[in-house]
């Protein structure tokens, strides 16, 4: 009997926003128990952390830049960027592998509706995109989605036809109460399922949390982390920081009733169980909110792998990368790897075996917004070749980057995450440096922009092109 497989994914949430990793005061009792029965990896990481470039990576094993997600898919640049259905993705191969399969949740890997005139009656707006049947959704036939769209607390989702549903309660509520049901009619079938479900809380706006999770945290008195710097320290982001954990505990609920589910109908054995992130959230830390930065606060994430008596629980240190997830998961389930994927498996990792993996992985960020682009091309210039690159090891955070606009210069770190778990004292690495630890995460970093095609430029080209 093939394996059924539920991954499910939270927008903007943070590995340090779980109980079991006592740092944010959360209130997560399912995840921890879930965590106590599964392999934890410890170092996984969001290649890119935004939202449409990690989910791409997610859907097809390749690296952002690779499938041209650059950035958000979103309304206002020259290109209308989205996931092109002739990339292979795990719908595809699952669905050809005699998975039925679905999606439930937030997308985000479509053209902006507003790029399109095929639709109009959709009423998507902004950035938001209805993804009608066929290659656009990549090898998923049950559909219940939508592209970007963060009203929570009043939430809409397309299936088969424009026509908007407007369930009228909390996002995730609502996706899990259409999770079970798909569960409840795919629990006999004789063929396996594959069901991705895509919540887009903690993700921001704050406020927009169910009451009934806010009244728990509403006197919460905030221990800052200690890369918060004062000026962040404000009752205003005491309220976001709430808010931000009544949202997870949120999460924690609705995840509680699938993993109830499975156990009550005795579906443990034969259902992996993923629970991930696309990125985390600064929430204040080094002055910032929101991600796309190479903190760990923004690129940590949490990847929990569960199979009751085939995954045991315990914890893996390997280095987990965003293109990695679509190999590993194939791997488990025992179906072929396509030679698309750029990403490894660690499915080794995964049952609790030795596993030769790299002791590294790339980060990048690229600027995306129309104000940086409409700037760059005033100078003849494209923004692809700046923003930050990066390598992160279990140990150092290594970082180059050019800023977001044409007039920021360049600098290079190196961060000792061991001797500094808070990232306040990078090494600021001079141009000219010869010192053997940089040299060889310059070697790496340039050996992925090469593999890549990758345009980013160094401080001597960036001298020879301006």
């Amino acid at each position: 009997m093939k394996t059924n497989l539920i991954y499910i994914f939270a927008d903007q949430w943070r590995y340090h926003a779980m109980g079991c990793i006592h740092q944010d005061p959360v209130l997560t009792p399912n995840m921890d128990q879930f965590a106590g029965e599964s392999m934890c990896f410890e170092n996984a990481y969001s290649t890119f952390p935004l939202c449409t470039p990690h989910r791409g990576s997610l859907m097809t094993g390749k690296y952002p830049f690779s499938i041209g997600l650059w950035t958000n898919c979103k309304i206002g640049l020259e290109e209308k960027l989205m996931l092109k259905p002739q990339e292979t993705c795990i719908g595809n191969v699952l669905q050809e592998g005699g998975y039925k399969t679905a999606y439930i949740g937030k997308w985000h890997l479509d053209a902006s509706e507003l790029n399109f005139t095929s639709h109009p009656e959709s009423g998507a707006a902004d950035w938001d995109a209805y993804t009608p049947p066929g290659e656009r959704r990549q090898g998923f036939e049950y559909w219940l989605s939508y592209g970007a769209c963060d009203d929570h607390l009043n939430p809409h989702y397309w299936s088969d036809s424009p026509k908007q549903i407007r369930p009228g309660k909390w996002s995730a509520e609502y996706e899990t109460d259409e999770a079970l049901k798909y569960l409840e009619e795919h629990k006999k079938e004789d063929s396996p399922f594959a069901l991705f479900v895509s919540y887009n809380p903690p993700h921001l706006p704050y406020e927009l949390v169910p009451e009934r999770y806010y009244e728990k945290f509403r006197d919460l008195k905030i221990s800052w982390r200690p890369n918060v710097p004062k000026e962040k320290q404000t009752p205003e982001m005491e309220t976001i920081s709430r808010q931000y954990f009544a949202a997870v505990h949120g999460i924690d609920e609705q995840f509680g009733r699938i993993v109830s589910y499975l156990k009550e109908n005795k579906m443990e054995e034969n259902t992996l169980v993923v629970l991930s992130a696309d990125h985390g959230e600064m929430l204040g830390s080094h002055g910032l909110m929101s991600k796309n930065v190479w903190y760990e606060e923004s690129i940590h994430i949490p990847l929990l792998m569960r199979q009751k008596n085939r995954i045991q629980p315990g914890s893996s240190r390997v280095i987990f990368a965003s293109p990695d997830h679509m190999p590993t998961l194939l791997d488990l389930l025992d179906l072929d790897v396509p030679d698309t994927c750029q990403g490894i498996s660690h499915k080794a990792s995964a049952l609790g075996e030795e596993e030769q993996a790299p002791e590294q992985m790339f980060l990048c960020s690229y600027p995306g917004s129309p104000e940086s682009q409409c700037a760059f091309a005033k100078l003849g210039m494209t923004q692809k070749a700046h923003g930050w690159r990066g390598i992160k090891t279990r140990e150092f955070t290594y970082v180059i980057t050019n800023g977001y606009m044409p007039e920021e210069k360049q600098a290079e770190y190196l961060y000792d995450d061991k001797q500094d778990p808070w990232q306040l004292h990078p090494k600021v690495i001079k141009r000219n440096c010869q010192e053997p630890e940089i040299l060889e995460f310059r070697k790496q970093l340039k050996e992925y922009l090469r593999m890549l095609d990758d345009p980013f430029l160094w401080e001597k080209e960036r001298d020879e092109s301006e």
